[in-house]
């Protein structure tokens, strides 16, 4: 067996299992909002900043347009958002928190440290919050380095 082939010796694999345990660790928090993962990060970018493209949103979350869309559309019908024409450019749509939208923030705010318990009590070992933000800052220097891919 080719040893650079091995499951245990590939980069990929921890990360994405990690991030789907991760996922899953938030998803009885957004259960409560009625709301999945992803559509989560959208409000989070709403939240920093309302009223903004879709183009915005998308170089944000490093996702595709295809993806964020139908996703928006969605957001729109549970009525978290609402989306407009840009008055400049017809061809750009603004995305708009609605007041739903934004109350939802209050709800969401204890989220973060509600994960970080979970992930404690979930654990063998303690968590340690100065590692978790080391390898964020770790995690983001690579996104950066690679976004471009």
């Amino acid at each position: 067996m080719n040893e650079q082939l091995l499951l245990q010796n590939q980069l990929c694999f921890p990360l994405y299992a990690a991030s789907r345990l991760v996922i899953r660790a938030y998803q009885p928090f957004l259960d409560e909002l009625g709301i999945t993962y992803p559509q989560y990060l959208v409000m989070m970018v709403l939240w920093e900043k309302d009223e903004i493209t879709v183009n915005e949103i998308v170089d944000r979350l490093l996702l595709q347009t295809n993806t964020v869309t139908p996703m928006l559309q969605r957001m729109e019908k549970m009525g978290l958002i609402e989306r407009r024409k840009a008055e400049k450019d017809k061809r750009e749509v603004i995305i708009i928190l609605t007041t739903k939208g934004k109350a939802m923030q209050a709800q969401a705010n204890d989220i973060p440290q509600k994960l970080v318990a979970t992930l404690h009590r979930q654990s063998s070992e303690a968590v340690d919050v100065q590692k978790l933000e080391e390898m964020k800052g770790w995690l983001y220097a690579l996104i950066h380095a690679n976004k471009d891919l």
